[in-house]
């Protein structure tokens, strides 16, 4: 009998076909539990992350109205009561002209409150701006003229100096019966008090405490008979000041040169 044959059983492979295949009909997911799963997110975010529904605005209003500080929260309300960002919601109220500060706070389940404390003004700025008692330039254009409050002027960016200033000398004016009309800094640094009857007193750039120590005990108790006819007193002397006379309702004027002493 002639010798069998011995079978090969391995099967070549083709080096071209891939060692496994990827059926991906069975992996993609049925619509019914894709629907389930967005059902139990959104329902989930309803019940962890509720919208807020109601903003509560409280506050002394006088400048600024509740319907103004919710506009600005509007925009930033798309968020769910938990993941709203709070500080984010505080900086766009307080970026409303005269709102000093603000405080946000979480109310459950979907409430915010927000209190607001308003700015007080205590001068103005230039034509239109308003500093407040910190002497912070808190709006640059200021609805309301407000001309009770003194006027300061100068370089921008001279605000505290101006305060620190009028905060020094505003208890003398006081004592001597003067009021305060505007505040003049000059951009050499000189500054001019111009009061309510329309008189200057002029001072320098330096020894500016010596030269207002001068005006109020010599210079005011000397001119106060015939202080409504004087145009400015000028405190830039070393030992002494001169005074600038109105002559009927014009402009032009005599000057007078006095000494200490």
């Amino acid at each position: 009998m002639g010798k069998r044959r011995k079978r090969n059983t391995n099967v070549r492979r083709d080096s071209k076909q891939p060692a496994f295949e990827v059926n991906w009909g069975a992996l993609l997911v049925p619509p019914i539990i894709l629907a389930v799963v967005v059902a139990v997110l959104v329902f989930g975010r309803s019940v962890f992350d509720p919208p807020v529904t109601q903003l509560i605005v409280e506050g002394p209003f006088q400048r600024v109205t509740e319907v103004q500080v919710q506009a600005a929260l509007a925009p930033e309300l798309g968020s769910g009561f938990l993941t709203v960002d709070l500080e984010r919601l505080r900086q766009r109220v307080e970026s409303l002209d005269w709102i000093d500060s603000s405080r946000v706070r979480r109310l459950w389940p979907d409430k915010l409150e927000i209190t607001v404390t308003e700015h007080r003004a205590a001068a103005r700025w230039g034509d239109k701006g308003l500093l407040n008692v910190r002497g912070e330039l808190f709006t640059a254009n200021a609805r309301h003229a407000f001309p009770e409050l003194p006027k300061f002027i100068g370089p921008p960016g001279s605000e505290q100096e101006i305060v620190a200033f009028y905060r020094s000398s505003r208890g003398r004016l006081a004592e001597a019966n003067m009021m305060l009309d505007s505040l003049h800094l000059d951009a050499r640094g000189a500054f001019t008090l111009v009061l309510a009857g329309g008189q200057e007193i002029r001072l320098g750039r330096r020894d500016i405490e010596r030269q207002l120590q001068t005006f109020f005990e010599v210079a005011a108790p000397a001119l106060v008979e015939r202080f409504e006819e004087v145009d400015y007193v000028d405190m830039r002397y070393a030992n002494g000041f001169a005074v600038g006379w109105r002559t009927g309702a014009g402009f032009a004027n005599t000057v007078e040169s006095y000494a200490n002493g």
